[in-house]
């Protein structure tokens, strides 16, 4: 017998797998773009953190406090400091028992003036202090001002509680009745109507300061304090100034009183305080501000004089002097938050600066006697350079002169 016949199954078989074929092309694509809208369309929002996460953020401590790691520090113990105690004992005296009268500060430095007390070929060092190999040891300041800048600090100026009389010749009035400082003369920025001179600002670090007074910051210089060591700034600024010298090397050098005058200086500079931070400036320990765009530092009075204070008058002198004084004849304006900014940084020295963490009294105008016949500006020392060198004085001024 023959088998029974089979039935062809292909075309059956080749029709299902084409079927199969296109559902899963059909599949792909489908997933494809779910795929791509899903890309496209906005991510969602971030699940909102905890509350107390929140809270924790908040509550963390968004400043390290400097002030409080200085007392730990090996670097900055005070048992290491070198200049402690250096200050040389060298009294006031009556002005009318002095043998050779030493010229006294500070005097008026309006552009013009020049003093009445013969000091002979005695010279101001008139380059930059740090050209002399002197480097700042101190920075402090006086309530008002202690110099006199007709048009810029004088009798003139305003302040929350006034300002100085021009002596006829006699003493400074005091800044407000109760003051326990002298002030001293003002600049004319204040105005009360304007907030920036009013509005009080939240002090960290100075003490005694108010918005809209008239500060005269002083930067005491030597050639032979301890620069650039931990050591540079002292309180009070003679153990700075006489750091690294002795009573017998400084009554040998004393004998030509420039060698006093070309190794100690004082800048000098006078701001109002604003509360406004359009005038921070971040540095205030390092000296003047010199800034020629802004005309700080440049419009300099230089003379020789003596060391300041209420301590002395017209009829008590220092004597320690001659020393340079170099005194800006500009009254500036400068943040509250500049003169913080500096505190701050003198409470993160070496030696403990917080006896000058607030304004002194100013002394009285010194009397034209008593102030040196040897003022210079720059344009009495173009005026010296040129004639030196047998040019015009407006040549001169047009060079490269270095002040």
């Amino acid at each position: 017998m023959c088998p029974p016949s089979q039935k062809d199954n292909t075309g059956a078989l080749k029709a299902a797998v084409e079927v199969l074929g296109l559902s899963t092309v059909v599949l792909l694509a489908s997933t494809i773009g779910l795929a791509v809208k899903e890309n496209n369309a906005a991510p969602a929002a971030p699940a909102a953190p905890a509350e107390d996460t929140m809270s924790a953020v908040a509550a963390a401590p968004s400043t390290t406090d400097f002030v409080a790691l200085k007392e730990n520090s090996i670097f900055l113990d005070y048992r290491d400091n070198v200049c402690a105690g250096a200050q040389l004992a060298v009294a006031n005296k009556l002005c009318a028992d002095l043998e050779v009268p030493t010229p006294q500060a500070g005097g008026n430095v309006t552009k013009g003036y020049v003093g009445d007390l013969d000091v002979g070929s005695l010279k101001p060092h008139t380059d930059t202090y740090f050209q002399g190999d002197m480097c700042p040891v101190n920075v402090h300041w006086h309530l008002g001002t202690e110099h006199y800048s007709y048009g810029q600090y004088d009798e003139n100026g305003k302040g929350p509680h006034g300002t100085a009389k021009r002596p006829e010749w006699a003493n400074r009035d005091l800044a407000a009745a109760g003051e326990k400082v002298r002030g001293g003369f003002h600049c004319h920025h204040y105005d009360e109507e304007d907030e920036k001179f009013t509005k009080p600002y939240d002090w960290k670090y100075c003490t005694n300061m108010e918005v809209g007074e008239t500060y005269e910051v002083h930067w005491p210089h030597s050639s032979v304090g301890d620069c650039g060591t931990v050591n540079q700034y002292q309180t009070p600024f003679y153990d700075g100034v006489f750091c690294n010298l002795s009573m017998e090397q400084f009554v040998a050098i004393a004998v030509d009183p420039q060698n006093i005058a070309s190794n100690v200086g004082v800048h000098g500079q006078v701001f109002t305080v604003v509360n406004d931070e359009q005038y921070f400036y971040p540095d205030m320990m390092r000296g003047m501000i010199i800034d020629k765009q802004k005309n700080m530092g440049t419009d300099i009075h230089y003379y020789t004089g003596s060391t300041t204070g209420t301590s002395r008058n017209n009829e008590m002198c220092s004597q320690y002097a001659p020393i340079t004084w170099q005194v800006d004849r500009q009254c500036h304006m400068i943040s509250a938050s500049s003169f913080d900014k500096l505190c701050h940084d003198m409470l993160l020295q070496r030696d403990d600066m917080k006896d000058d963490l607030y304004p002194h009294g100013s002394r009285e105008l010194v009397m034209d006697s008593l102030v040196a016949n040897n003022a210079a500006d720059a344009d009495s020392l173009a005026a010296a350079a040129a004639a030196a060198a047998g040019a015009a004085p407006e040549e001169a001024r047009n060079g490269n002169l270095r002040i």
